[in-house]
């Protein structure tokens, strides 16, 4: 009798289960799945992918434990911290596929934009350093970060044709040598509409407008609903970065870098259409003989 009834105590006292149990009396691990992946996915919308690396059930419920840095994350931290960036800053690197970046993630790289953020995103030349160019403050940082002066040109980087006709006035002759050849790896420089904001424009109110032929740019644009004001992910005057890792610690200010894959290191030609005759201000990637 007194055998049945300690049985049925422990039946009834969850501390007094076998270890890996649940509730019902099956396996903890059966059914846990989901709800882990669930909480998975909401740990990496709210603090992104890297920042940890084990998780375990704890009362069925998921947590994080910090993933410890490797050696080549604490140096580059430490040259940070040598160079007056932030040391502690956790690593801010994304992987989307080029070929077909993940919404999810596109939409982490949206949400940093919309913050105010700066960041590192791959285009069809190189890597580009953008933000917000409806916010002065990110507009500023960007300068900071490349270590610009405010006179320096930056680029408005366009979903489609579509969404550069809103900032830049486009004549038909125009129009149809902008259908041609974008997207693609020209800059074109145009009459600049009132949209664009003063801080923006360059002399005699002209803009430079791109629309990169890559599937995470585009994405990521039409995305963020307006163009990604940008310059090349390099040191100004020198050669760009191709590694996204590489981005990261030589701009410790960036809210989040997207890896992309490899970059290139070839920048943009740059046309200036202002006039009859195209003028090819600079030789890059954009095959300049269609200009002829």
């Amino acid at each position: 009798m007194r055998g049945d009834q300690q049985r049925h105590q422990a039946e009834q006292d969850p501390r007094r289960r076998r270890a890996g149990d649940d509730s019902s009396g099956g396996r903890r691990g059966e059914g846990a799945e989901p709800a882990r992946e669930e909480a998975v996915d909401q740990r990496e919308r709210e603090h992104g992918e890297g920042r940890c690396e084990r998780w375990h059930l704890d009362g069925g419920r998921a947590e994080a434990r910090p993933r410890r840095q490797s050696q080549e994350e604490s140096q580059r931290n430490a040259r940070r911290t040598a160079h007056g960036g932030y040391g502690t800053r956790p690593l801010v690197i994304i992987e989307i596929d080029p070929n077909h970046p993940e919404p999810r993630k596109i939409a982490r790289a949206v949400a940093a934009l919309e913050a105010g953020e700066v960041i590192a995103y791959p285009t069809d030349t190189t890597y580009g350093l953008g933000c917000d160019l409806q916010n002065k403050k990110a507009i500023d940082s960007l300068y900071a970060l490349k270590r610009m002066k405010s006179d320096q040109p930056l680029s408005f980087v366009c979903h489609d044709l579509g969404d550069m006709a809103k900032w830049a006035i486009v004549e038909n002759a125009q129009y149809r040598l902008l259908k041609r050849l974008l997207p693609g790896p020209y800059t074109f420089i145009l009459q600049a509409t009132r949209e664009v904001p003063k801080l923006l424009l360059l002399k005699r109110k002209q803009v430079g407008i791109r629309v990169p032929d890559n599937r995470i740019s585009q994405e990521l644009t039409k995305a963020f609903g307006r163009p990604i004001i940008s310059t090349t992910a390099g040191p100004h005057g020198g050669d760009p970065f191709v590694d996204p890792a590489e981005i990261d610690d030589a701009f410790p200010g960036l809210g989040l870098v997207i890896d992309g894959g490899a970059g290139g290191t070839m920048p943009t030609t740059v046309v200036d259409l202002t006039s009859d005759t195209p003028v090819v201000v600079r030789e890059g990637a954009g095959d300049v003989s269609v200009f002829d």
